[in-house]
């Protein structure tokens, strides 16, 4: 355990462990290294688990391990993971097909430029022109070029929060936008922060919006094979590489993903969190490299 954590009572069933005030992936290691080690244990009393970008949330039964109990427990599990020799995360790869620029977001963000930091441009050349790009195809090709690590997945069920693999100085972000919107097109791509996102379901939103992707990722009525029970397709540590593909392509896969045959390219993966930070280029190489050896 660090000097940095904190843990807190949340009501009679619940822990909540801060472990940094800033979000990294140095923060998001130890908290997905932590919990999926809780996970294993399969500790009675243990209700639900959920990890965050720098924090994590257990729900547990008092009548079978008290508070104090379950952070001695974390507490240990913290030790374990600070002194790990080797940092390693075993994980997926996914390819996340992604229409940018599609007739539907951007109906959607012209319905609310007035909710919106510039409404003479649209969010993909907003968010171009602040982080530095000279068009919006640089920026696809920014977003779609690197992988995403799944920090959490929540706000609506199944929507995966995503942080950029890149050294911080190189992280795209966007402001939300000034007043949230009443709509957003299912499976909407987009940002707000420095944080990705999927939209699982239409509905109110704030993040500025790049596209859509025909992958289904909720799966309430059970139609889609490639969703568990759970009914959720992503999971924190999760490893995404986005894909740009065009219009024929997205009618193709949303054609099989609404007759139930759609299959996203998933890979296994080993993810070294020192070598990640001695080489983010080439670790990002070698993820596309895993991702499509498959």
């Amino acid at each position: 355990m660090t000097a940095t954590t904190r843990y807190s009572q949340a009501g009679d069933e619940f822990l909540f462990v801060e472990l940094n005030e800033e979000m990294t992936l140095e923060a998001f290691f130890r908290s997905i290294s932590i919990t999926q080690r809780l996970r294993d244990m399969a500790l009675p009393g243990i209700i639900e688990i959920c990890p965050a970008n720098a924090s994590y949330q257990v729900r547990y039964n008092p009548d079978v391990i008290s508070a104090g109990q379950l952070q001695e427990t974390l507490e240990g599990l913290d030790r374990d993971v600070a002194a790990q020799q080797v940092r390693t995360l075993e994980t997926r790869v996914i390819e996340v097909p992604v229409l940018y620029n599609d007739p539907w977001t951007h109906e959607t963000l012209m319905r609310f430029r007035d909710h919106h930091q510039d409404p003479s441009a649209t969010d993909l050349e907003y968010a171009a022109r602040i982080n530095g790009y000279d068009s919006v195809d640089a920026f696809i090709e920014a977003h779609s070029a690197t992988p995403w690590f799944v920090s959490m997945v929540g706000f609506v069920a199944g929507l995966p929060f995503m942080y950029q693999m890149v050294p911080r100085e190189r992280q795209i972000q966007v402001p939300k936008y000034l007043r949230p919107r009443t709509d957003t097109p299912k499976q909407t791509v987009g940002i707000g922060g420095c944080f990705s996102v999927i939209y699982s379901v239409r509905g109110a939103g704030g993040y500025q919006m790049f596209g859509v992707t025909p992958m289904p990722i909720y799966d309430p009525e059970g139609d889609q094979p490639h969703i568990d029970d759970s009914m959720i397709f992503f999971r924190p540590g999760d490893i995404v590489k986005h894909r740009a593909i065009d219009r024929e392509e997205y009618d193709a896969l949303l054609s099989a993903a609404e007759k139930g045959d759609f299959k996203p390219r998933v890979a296994s993966f080993t993810f070294d969190l020192d070598a990640f930070s001695q080489d983010p280029d080439g670790y990002a190489r070698r993820v596309k490299e895993v991702l499509y050896e498959h």
